[in-house]
């Protein structure tokens, strides 16, 4: 069976998305995937085709004023040219956003992404983890420390670069990208077999 292509389209403001993007991508080449990293701000025809080849597209960005960045809603608006003729239907989807604080509405951006993926009629993969650091012998640097089931969340402090950003947030994302190389080696497989 050929590995699946996962395609990670994301935005990076101040770099910390991309320290996300990076252990998707490390995940998902660790579980057997092809990945390419494209950034949505510059993206090319060529970036393009690659997404309209994929098995799996996730969706990163930065969660400003409670949603995507700008430059991810810009990209959301250019798929439009893809959803006309439901060239993404039945490809497999999934997200990460971080921010600076615990929740800073990051559950908002990982739903603009499951609209903007059911719009486009894919599957999405949530995380499949518990929530970590929930109880008094949990810790800060258990996967899935800030408990969400959509997608991966990270949360960096404002007045550090991308060296800031949580090993266990870093950990969580690198779950993220193998659990969606998994879960396209098992849809390819179905679909083999039907």
């Amino acid at each position: 069976m050929t590995a699946p292509v996962v395609s990670i389209a994301y935005h990076s403001g101040y770099g910390h998305t991309a320290v996300l993007a990076e252990a998707v991508r490390a995940g998902a080449a660790e579980a057997g995937a092809e990945v390419h990293l494209i950034k949505v701000d510059e993206i090319t025809e060529e970036d393009w085709g690659t997404l309209d080849r994929s098995d799996a597209i996730v969706f990163g960005s930065p969660t400003y004023m409670g949603t995507a960045s700008g430059a991810f809603h810009g990209f959301a608006e250019a798929s439009s040219s893809r959803w006309a003729g439901q060239d993404w239907q039945d490809k497999l989807a999934a997200g990460f956003t971080n921010s600076g604080s615990k929740s800073g509405d990051k559950l908002h951006t990982l739903q603009f992404f499951q609209i903007l993926a059911a719009q486009h009629g894919m599957h999405w993969v949530n995380l499949g983890l518990l929530p970590g650091w929930n109880s008094s012998t949990a810790s800060e640097n258990d996967l899935n420390r800030l408990g969400i089931f959509a997608g991966a969340g990270a949360q960096t402090n404002t007045d550090q670069g991308p060296e800031g950003v949580h090993k266990a947030d870093i950990a969580t994302a690198e779950h993220l990208g193998r659990r969606v190389t998994r879960t396209a080696l098992t849809f390819a497989r179905g679909r083999a077999a039907a």
